[in-house]
């Protein structure tokens, strides 16, 4: 396995929602050999809580869990958040079951029982737009995720921790939809508030370093790549 992966995963935060005691200590055990920041939670309720303080970049979760399970867990994140990757974990393997958490878009999901290799495998995937190459913006540009660059015509630009957000959450939906205004706010800002005035400016900051104007605005609704 490259070492460079490995390393980078453990720059990401993971949350592990698991209500066998037993088997979330086991997995948290492995986790710990590739993530610094990991949080718990023995439910869906209290996953979803833990997200909402936390807003880990991974979330790894069983599906069949008391007070509150992993499909609902994964319905109340995708109301608002399509940039945190998701990994389930289930025993059932029949197609049209693993269609409906597909349609949910997680990022992956993992077939029980688990080993540590499948395990690595499945964050590997599931995180490969985040630590593996460059993103194609389009219009010539691309983003270097791990440098927080843009590369254009041999030349790189430095963006900030937020620019640079931004454009991966323009890219991770450019095939499906509008970045809304809502799914800025809660990615971006996080916990803060985010007033029109500093989304405008937010954006005209990041259009003065783009060598092309490639964010096209939906008024009323959102963002979107050219």
């Amino acid at each position: 396995m490259d070492e460079t992966l490995l390393e980078q995963l453990k720059n990401l935060s993971i949350l592990c929602v698991e209500d066998e005691d037993g088997i979330r200590k086991r997995l948290i055990s492995t986790l710990s050999n590739y993530f610094d920041t990991i949080y718990e939670a023995n439910s869906g309720n209290e996953g979803y809580n833990e997200y909402l303080e936390h807003k880990p970049d991974i979330i790894i979760s069983d599906i069949q869990m008391r007070d509150g399970d992993g499909i609902s867990l994964v319905r109340r994140i995708r109301e608002k958040d399509f940039a945190t990757k998701i990994i389930m974990l289930t025993a059932h393997s029949k197609e049209e079951y693993l269609m409906q958490l597909i349609n949910y878009q997680i990022n992956h999901y993992i077939l029980k029982p688990l080993n540590s290799n499948k395990l690595l495998e499945g964050l590997l995937l599931a995180v490969n737009d985040r630590i593996s190459g460059n993103l194609d913006l389009g219009h010539g540009i691309s983003l270097d995720v791990l440098k927080r660059e843009l590369l254009y015509n041999n030349e790189s630009i430095i963006l900030r921790k937020r620019e640079s957000e931004f454009l991966q959450l323009l890219y991770k939906n450019r095939n499906q939809r509008i970045t809304s205004y809502e799914q800025i706010e809660v990615t971006l800002w996080k916990d803060k508030y985010m007033s029109p005035t500093a989304l405008k400016t937010f954006i005209k900051e990041v259009r003065q370093k783009l060598p092309d104007d490639i964010i096209i605005n939906i008024p009323l609704d959102g963002y979107k790549l050219a």
